[in-house]
């Protein structure tokens, strides 16, 4: 039978089965060793359990002792006001005689007491202390509260800031938060491609 003859279903069941033949063999050939292929755009449901993921690393001792909702540092996995008592600051690296690097260091000290470049309080738009899951969402994408940062900078920044990385060695008994720092840059990176989405505030 000629083409010319075939009718119109035909001829679309025939490009249609093509077009599904190329497709499959490019599937075939992309999911070799060392090529990963293109998700499926994530969903709101995905990026909220990304961001669910991701609130559980800047919520640990890690993290929030350097964030406090107040001018006071907290220490230890228990996040007990620092001892000696010292304050902010006014640049957030303490007051005059006593000053952050005084005793932190660029590296955690064999004394226990931990150490990386520009230690110091974040600054008091970037508390975290007493947020709820959206107010938290909503702090971290806000330039005005974050750092003035898009999300690809805030991407940038936990993934190489000397602060951030400390997080995952903490030295002394501290514990290390709940995710590896791949792992969370990773869920980081999948809240950010779902549109960053904010759980739903329950004041609403």
């Amino acid at each position: 039978m000629k083409l010319s003859l075939l009718t119109n279903a035909h001829r679309t069941f025939i490009i249609g089965s093509i077009g599904w033949l190329v497709f499959a063999v490019v599937l075939t050939l992309g999911s070799g060793p060392g090529v990963r292929l293109a998700a499926a755009p994530a969903n709101r449901a995905e990026g909220l359990a990304a961001f669910m993921d991701v609130a559980s690393v800047v919520r640990s001792p890690r993290c929030i002792n350097c964030h406090p909702a107040g001018d006071v540092p907290r220490q230890t996995d228990f996040q007990l006001p620092h001892f000696p008592a010292v304050a902010r600051g006014a640049d957030g690296h303490g007051i005059t005689g006593m000053r952050c690097n005084a005793c932190h260091q660029d590296v955690n000290q064999a004394s226990g007491v931990p150490g990386a470049p520009h230690w110091g309080l974040a600054p008091r738009s970037m508390a975290w202390v007493g947020l709820d899951d959206h107010e938290l969402a909503e702090q971290l994408k806000d330039p005005k509260r974050n750092g003035n940062r898009t999300l690809a900078q805030m991407i940038e920044h936990v993934t190489s800031e000397p602060l951030v990385c400390w997080a995952w060695q903490p030295g002394g008994d501290r514990e290390a938060p709940p995710l590896t720092h791949e792992q969370f840059i990773q869920r980081f990176k999948d809240w950010v491609a779902a549109g960053a989405p904010s759980p739903q505030s329950p004041k609403e």
